[in-house]
């Protein structure tokens, strides 16, 4: 390669500037792409983590139908189920408020997920639970007076 090469062009100061606004657009436009890639991974996993908690609870929604409750859209599914979902997206908003290690709180939350579901949401249970398949009983929970401790 010849070092005696010239170049059919002369670099002024408005090359210079015209090259260094064109890198700081492209760099501003990289910049939102990544922010918008963020923003629909963050949605996606939303939507993943209320379906995976959800259906552990036996909620038959799929993730079509949850994505459909977020986008504002109707459903055609059990009136118990749609309320599971909303009050699971109330939780996720309300979450990063919370302190995970404060009763209060923990009662907060379960006012959230529970809210028009049970009739004592936010309230520590008073009576005894297990987890029964038939007449069997295949978990029982620890009594409702050890529940506070």
């Amino acid at each position: 390669m010849s070092t005696n090469y010239i170049p059919p062009f002369i670099i002024t100061a408005k090359i210079v500037s015209m090259v260094a606004e064109i890198s700081e657009t492209l760099g501003r436009l990289a910049a939102n792409n990544d922010a918008a890639s963020l923003l629909r991974l963050r949605r996606i996993n939303r939507i993943r983590t209320i379906h995976g908690s959800l259906a552990i609870e036996g909620n038959t929604l799929n993730i079509e139908q949850i994505t459909a409750i977020i986008e504002g859209k109707r459903i055609i599914a059990p009136p118990r189920e749609i309320q599971e979902v909303r009050n699971a997206l109330k939780a996720y908003d309300l979450a990063e408020h919370w302190n995970p290690t404060s009763i209060d709180d923990l009662l907060k939350a379960h006012q959230t997920l529970m809210s028009n579901l049970i009739d004592d949401s936010g309230t520590l249970r008073t009576s005894n639970v297990g987890v029964m398949a038939g007449n069997q009983v295949i978990h029982m929970a620890p009594a409702a007076n050890r529940v506070p401790h």
